[in-house]
């Protein structure tokens, strides 16, 4: 599929492409399944298409040669037009985080989707294999007025380190809600978790105070989690727009990377930190831990 587009591509070694530009870019042109020519500049710019999202897509496809990631890729350029921000989150992370694999040096394949739900993506380092399921946090102000049991409710809150708490807490719900669906893998599985907007009130809110998260309660309490979800290897967590809380003490836990950059490298996310299970039934190697760290 796409024979001819890819004949078109420069001859020239693979860029690959880092990370996205903090603000989201919208979609709103489709790819047609059989096209046999690429965007022209013109029309791509008169529709808003990025051209850094087509180069990453384009290297995908150029790498998965199989025929499950090829129909996925279709689906996902669908996914990444599509009205809903949650849809399109999910599947820029997809496309994020498979390229970024690729520069570690992974192999990648695409699964199929199916009823029965299953990882994203399957990948080799050498004879090592192991799976990623891609999540993104999106939200909704709807959904942010309903209080999560057991917290303080939205009226009531103090500062912004209350909402880093609300944050903290679902967190845990979507990696305790994930587990269960990857509780079947005998090799080991990382889970990838985005959240482009700490608020989590969907891209209609117009709120702009920043949210103090406090990164080692975070990952101490990830952590804690994990020890009772051993199907999952490792958590990766990219948060975009948090304000990290300066931390007084200098421990830190053994089985967590972290990096932390400034406000000024809008390129980035804030903080990306990968949490390692220390209870998985299937741990990563030192090789795929190192890999990881890589994309941090």
């Amino acid at each position: 599929m796409l024979r001819g587009l890819l004949q078109e591509q420069r001859k020239t070694a693979v860029v690959m492409a880092r990370f996205r530009p903090r603000k989201t870019v919208k979609l709103v042109a489709h790819f047609r399944e059989g096209a046999q020519q690429p965007v022209p500049a013109w029309k791509r710019e008169e529709e808003g298409l990025s051209r850094e999202i087509e180069d990453r897509w384009l290297t995908l496809q150029r790498h998965c040669g199989d025929q499950s990631s090829h129909l996925r890729l279709g689906r996902l350029v669908h996914r990444l037009t599509h009205y809903d921000c949650g849809v399109r989150e999910s599947a820029l992370a997809e496309l994020e985080l498979a390229t970024q694999l690729l520069r570690v040096g992974a192999r990648v394949h695409f699964l199929p989707e199916s009823q029965a739900r299953t990882a994203d993506l399957e990948c080799h380092l050498g004879r090592e294999r192991f799976f990623v399921e891609v999540t993104a946090m999106v939200g909704s102000a709807e959904r942010q007025r309903l209080p999560l049991r057991g917290l303080i409710e939205d009226e009531a809150l103090g500062d912004e380190e209350d909402r880093g708490v609300i944050l903290i807490h679902r967190i845990l719900a979507r990696i305790q809600q994930k587990a269960k669906q990857l509780a079947d893998y005998c090799d080991p599985v990382v889970l990838s978790i985005s959240i482009p907007r700490a608020d989590l009130q969907g891209e209609g809110s117009s709120r702009t105070e920043a949210i103090w998260l406090d990164l080692k309660t975070l990952a101490g309490a990830v952590t804690v989690l994990l020890t009772r979800l051993t199907p999952l290897s490792a958590v990766m967590i990219a948060l975009w727009d948090v304000v990290p809380i300066p931390s007084k003490a200098g421990t830190r836990l053994a089985n967590v990377e972290l990096i932390e950059r400034t406000r000024h490298q809008r390129g980035y996310p804030r903080v990306r930190m990968l949490i390692r299970n220390p209870g998985a039934a299937a741990p990563l190697t030192e090789r795929e831990t190192d890999s990881f760290a890589q994309l941090l």
